[in-house]
């Protein structure tokens, strides 16, 4: 800011310096006054011939035109008029239509003297020189001060860009560089943050992972002895089977919500051949799931967990809506004119109710008994949001008419060139 300052008084000294304008006024004003003095100091008689030899003229009272303002020099040059006089002076000035200057000093005598005009008389002609000036400093300061704002927003538009970044479950650190010591120490906390934060997640994996190999282990050896009849009862021996295989697919379902796809590199993916996939492989043994697909651009995605996202809403629907389930993919415009790639899963269950649909994007939650089971681990959802904003996309449950409910899966489109 000082250095805008600076440069536009530096501009203004540049243009005073350069400008004779006010030199000019100034002989002007003088040069007038002596006229004037000189002109009732001569006799009566020698008047006539001073005025005939300096091209001038007396006026009366009625004869005299109006005068024009001609900012800011009227006042200027009567002022210095005055000063040149030693007393009151009246100036009337027209440069329009007419060039005329008429003076009159009352303490010396009572008539109009009109004088010559010299070419562009008090800078009345040169008022664009200024405005001009004027403009360029306003353009030199406004461009001075656009770049200075710009430096100052630029450290908050990287930290608005990093924190969207860790939002989104990625790791990000802010090189620190030349910014203000203030920001500096900003970039030092959020550094500081992003550390911890990848420091509990990574401890969290760990737990869980440790608390997931630690049970399988005994998990395994139930397993083998049912298997070689270390239980008589047939029965019991298929319910301890079951129970297994329950506890098998909730350590999975752990596994999964841990490594959601975040170490997974991007590919250019064709969604709609990633959705026949998931789709086939659930109607292996009958046709249980329909699809239809409208054309979608390739998408960068993480396909083995968008594979698996997109395995869980269709089993969902499967284990809650019967085989009545359909599969579609289309793309959509929102209101801001963004264009995303839509999966929608529907099926024809018993639906949920409205409070309860926020809550099944939570971990560990379950559905209540309108929806026909409160088995597994509750984790299937919410791998699906977790999955679905690591992409940079969204995720959510609406009732249908008619009973059962749609999964709407939305991924946004690359932008293009």
């Amino acid at each position: 800011m000082l250095v805008v300052v600076l440069l536009s008084k530096v501009l203004t000294f540049l243009y005073l310096w350069a400008n004779e304008d006010a030199l000019v006024d100034r002989h002007y004003s003088v040069n007038t006054a002596r006229v004037i003095k000189s002109y009732w100091a001569t006799d009566a008689e020698d008047r006539e011939g001073l005025l005939k030899a300096l091209d001038m003229r007396t006026v009366d009272d009625a004869g005299v035109p109006d005068g024009e303002y001609h900012w800011p020099y009227n006042d200027i040059f009567q002022r210095q008029l005055e000063e040149a006089l030693g007393g009151p002076a009246e100036v009337i000035l027209r440069v329009a239509n007419e060039s005329r200057m008429l003076v009159r000093a009352p303490q010396l005598g009572p008539q109009w003297l009109e004088f010559p005009l010299s070419p562009h008389p008090l800078r009345g002609k040169r008022v664009w020189n200024i405005l001009g000036w004027l403009a360029v400093i306003g353009l030199a300061s406004t461009l001075s001060a656009w770049f200075l704002v710009n430096q100052l927003l630029r450290p908050f538009e990287k930290l608005k860009q990093a924190a969207g970044a860790v939002g989104h479950g990625g790791k990000m650190q802010l090189n620190l560089g030349r910014e203000p010591s203030e920001m500096t120490e900003v970039y030092e906390a959020f550094n500081r943050m992003s550390d911890s934060i990848d420091q509990a997640a990574l401890e969290r994996e760990l737990m869980l992972a440790g608390v997931s190999h630690d049970l399988r282990t005994p998990l395994t050896r139930m397993r083998l002895a049912l298997e070689l009849g270390a239980v008589d009862d047939p029965e019991m021996q298929d319910d301890m089977i079951r129970d297994i295989e329950d506890m098998n697919e909730i350590l999975d379902q752990f596994i999964a919500f841990i490594r959601d796809g975040r170490d997974e590199s991007e590919e250019s993916v064709d969604l709609n051949l990633l959705v026949s996939e998931v789709v086939a492989g659930f109607n292996q043994r009958e046709q249980c799931v329909s699809l239809k697909q409208e054309e979608i651009p390739l998408l960068p995605l993480r396909r083995v967990a968008c594979k698996r996202m997109l395995s869980n809403l269709v089993g969902n629907a499967l284990k809650y809506g019967g085989k009545a389930v359909e599969v579609r993919t289309f793309t959509e415009q929102d209101s801001v004119l963004r264009f995303s790639a839509v999966v929608s899963v529907v099926d024809r269950g018993p639906g949920v109710t409205e409070d309860d649909i926020e809550r099944l994007f939570q971990p560990f939650a379950r559905g209540d008994q309108s929806r026909g089971s409160s088995q597994g681990s509750g984790l299937g959802l919410s791998i699906v949001r977790r999955i679905a904003q690591l992409h940079g996309g969204s995720v959510e449950l609406k009732n249908r008419q008619g009973g059962g409910l749609e999964a709407r899966l939305r991924l946004p489109l690359p932008l293009e060139d």
